[in-house]
């Protein structure tokens, strides 16, 4: 790894954890033990960059510095790695395979699977040894809680990438910290307005669950 690589990708983790810190809220009143935080956005576009295994990295640093910052357990650590790297590592694989709008929401798409299966089985599995609770207890929120949670978190974060990815790459090309590329205009006004209709749909869905309409 290069040391231009090695000071944007610790340029990117430390955006991860500053956003972490000043945003960290619940959305699902069914699982309020889940709380929502921005990390995973500044992680994609970094997985966007450089590949998965870019994003793999990036995860575990922030994982383990949460860890110290939040007095989080291993396990909180390993839940971490395992939701963040369900979404970003197929968003970064299929957008380094398809360097398009197509290979981005594919990529997107698939991260928003992925993550809310993953965290259906891991949080089935987890979830009653770390909070003692009883594995009929956890089954009953899994859909009113766990689901949505997930499918609402990674929603929004696809959304509001669309939007932040062009920005943040061309200040890092600016700066010469990555390779400047030529990118098609239209492309990128088109990803924009997907990641409009992803922000509008997802606060929509978080207002019908809060009883606001």
């Amino acid at each position: 790894m290069s040391t231009k690589k090695i000071t944007t990708v610790g340029l990117l983790c430390a955006m991860a954890i500053v956003a972490n810190l000043l945003v960290h809220f619940p959305l699902v009143p069914a699982a309020g033990f889940l709380s929502y935080d921005p990390k995973d956005i500044v992680i994609v576009i970094g997985g966007f960059i450089y590949g998965p295994m870019t994003s793999f990295i990036m995860s575990a640093i922030t994982s383990f510095l949460e860890m110290m910052y939040r007095g989080d357990t291993l396990i909180d650590v390993l839940m971490n790695v395992i939701s963040t790297c369900a979404f970003v590592c197929p968003a970064a694989y299929f957008y380094k395979k398809n360097h398009t709008k197509k290979g981005a929401l594919v990529g997107l798409g698939t991260g928003i699977i992925l993550t809310t299966l993953c965290m259906l089985l891991w949080n089935y599995i987890i979830t009653p040894i770390y909070y003692g609770m009883p594995r009929e207890d956890v089954i009953a929120i899994l859909l009113p809680g766990i689901l949505p949670f997930n499918l609402i978190k990674s929603g929004l974060n696809s959304g509001i990438t669309l939007f932040l990815y062009k920005p943040i790459v061309t200040i890092l090309r600016s700066t010469n910290l990555v390779e400047k590329k030529n990118e098609v205009q239209s492309q990128h006004t088109g990803l924009l307005l997907v990641g409009f209709f992803l922000i509008v749909t997802v606060i929509c869905i978080l207002l019908v669950i809060q009883g606001i309409i």
